[in-house]
């Protein structure tokens, strides 16, 4: 967990009152504060949630033998420590996104910030922003699934949204560096678990909506309300909404925030596409936005999804004051994030891809955009997540066969669950026969598919995108599709 250089301290009874809570009759100073017990620092607040299984309460020694000074929890927390001086509040992590925020002095509103939402494209658009206000030259903040930046120093990301603590002591920890812009990845399980409590954004914008994580959300309604609970003036000062997606119009129309409607054809929104063109580098594009803006160029990445993304990206740097000659030059420029749609090139006569996608909405984006750009097959390789929305499995499995000419079934992450078990249910009711195979194991299915291929073919292998590992049962492997689609490219030539 990243925290400023520069000291904070704030006594135990400020923090008390900050939450409302009494304070244990000692005077004590508080130098930090996270959840997570492990790592604790000397002199920090113990943030003790519930959990699904233990409630993080359990760990209060381990915290106190790390040099914690006071454990804040809720009622039922409070019962397991003992002789600790300890903050009771009805919610704890409710109480901790304010408390975090106010404790590192409210580092949010010292840059222009911005929040990416929505179940596709969140990475790609915030990774676009943070290149176009590094290309300019202003010190920049990524926070986000890939990965976390302060400035030209990269951070491992452990989640798309930290905890509270650790997200206020990260924007203080980049303020302090200088950095004066910032974009962040939203996701739904970090509004719903109070995360973001006590963050506030210039600008927040919303991709899309599309089925995913109805193991988290029990319906498509309750996850809509779960991200359009993130557009209000506790949180945001201008939405910037995609209203080419169903829900993104539903949401424009509800929000109480003033709205900058985007749209890729859709002349009647502020921000919209006048012309576009596939070429071999990627997409020329001519962008038109509100006050007579004009913007023309090459997009260098491929994809209708790709073009909702970098119009979003657009349309808030300038927002932010970027000016639209530096937009137009930078535009080749742009990559997007590692694990979208990024091309491995070992010479081989074909294009081949990895992708992140890993829900139904998104899997068929990929597959139309290599089919756009194939003369020959779609040869596509996906998994699902064990202990995930299973629901999906058919869908995906049905995008996958529907969108391929070789589609391949294998393993994801299995993690807990049998892999045969997921594979069943992903390539239900569907006929499966040759060139399209089942391969359980993941670096056989890549070694398969681009065995299938011949020039002019796509290869993309889908669902992992950037990630280095591979869980199974517990146990996670190295396993990085972007190093075994360029092992089986080379073995190929």
């Amino acid at each position: 967990m990243l925290r400023p250089e520069l000291p904070v301290s704030r006594s135990l009874s400020s923090i008390a009152d900050q939450v409302g809570a009494i304070a244990p009759d000692l005077d004590l100073d508080i130098l930090g504060m996270t959840n997570v017990s492990s790592e604790i620092e000397e002199g920090d607040l113990f943030l003790a949630f519930a959990g699904k299984k233990v409630h993080g309460a359990s760990y209060w020694k381990e915290a106190k033998a790390l040099g914690a000074r006071a454990v804040l929890t809720d009622a039922a927390g409070a019962l397991l420590v003992q002789d600790f001086p300890t903050v009771v509040v009805a919610d704890p992590r409710r109480s901790s996104g304010n408390l975090s925020s106010w404790f590192y002095g409210e580092p949010m509103r010292d840059m222009f910030s911005i929040g990416i939402t929505g179940t596709n494209g969140k990475t790609t658009t915030s990774t676009l922003l943070y290149q176009m206000w590094s290309y300019v030259g202003r010190e920049a903040g990524l926070i986000g699934t890939v990965e976390t930046r302060i400035g030209r120093d990269g951070v491992f990301s452990k989640r798309t949204t930290p905890e509270s603590a650790e997200l206020q002591s990260l924007v203080a920890t980049m303020r302090e560096r200088h950095v004066r812009n910032l974009a962040m990845e939203v996701s739904s399980h970090s509004i719903v678990l109070e995360r973001i409590r006590g963050s506030h954004f210039n600008c927040i914008g919303f991709s899309n909506l599309t089925q995913d994580h109805l193991d988290f959300h029990p319906t498509m309604e309750e996850y809509f309300l779960a991200k359009s609970s993130l557009f209000t003036h506790e949180f945001a000062d201008l939405a910037f909404i995609n209203i080419d997606d169903p829900y993104g119009e539903r949401l424009a129309r509800l929000t109480q925030l003033p709205v900058i409607r985007l749209s890729r054809n859709d002349k009647r929104a502020d921000w919209s596409y006048t012309f576009v063109r596939a070429v071999s580098k990627g997409q020329e594009i001519s962008i038109r936005g509100p006050g007579g803006i004009l913007i023309e160029g090459t997009l260098a990445m491929f994809g209708d999804f790709n073009l909702d993304n970098a119009l979003m990206a657009i349309a808030i740097a300038v927002e932010s004051g970027v000016d639209l000659v530096d937009i137009a030059a930078m535009l080749p420029r742009l990559t997007g994030a590692e694990g979208r749609l990024e091309t491995i090139n070992v010479g081989q006569p074909f294009s081949a891809f990895v992708d992140y996608a890993h829900s139904p909405d998104a899997v068929t984006r990929v597959l139309e955009t290599c089919k756009s750009i194939a003369t020959g097959k779609v040869i596509a390789v996906l998994g699902c997540g064990g202990d995930r929305d299973s629901s999906k499995r058919p869908l995906m499995g049905r995008a996958l066969i529907d969108g391929s000419q070789v589609a391949v079934f294998t393993s994801d992450n299995p993690r807990s669950e049998n892999p045969e078990k997921i594979l069943a249910e992903m390539t239900q009711g569907l006929d499966i026969h040759l060139p399209n195979a089942v391969v359980s194991d993941r670096h056989d299915a890549i070694a398969y598919a681009v065995s299938c291929a011949q020039p002019g073919d796509v290869v993309v292998v889908l669902g992992k995108g950037h990630e280095s590992g591979q869980e199974i049962a517990g146990v996670i492997t190295p396993f990085d599709d972007r190093l075994q689609l360029a092992a089986a490219l080379e073995g190929h030539r």
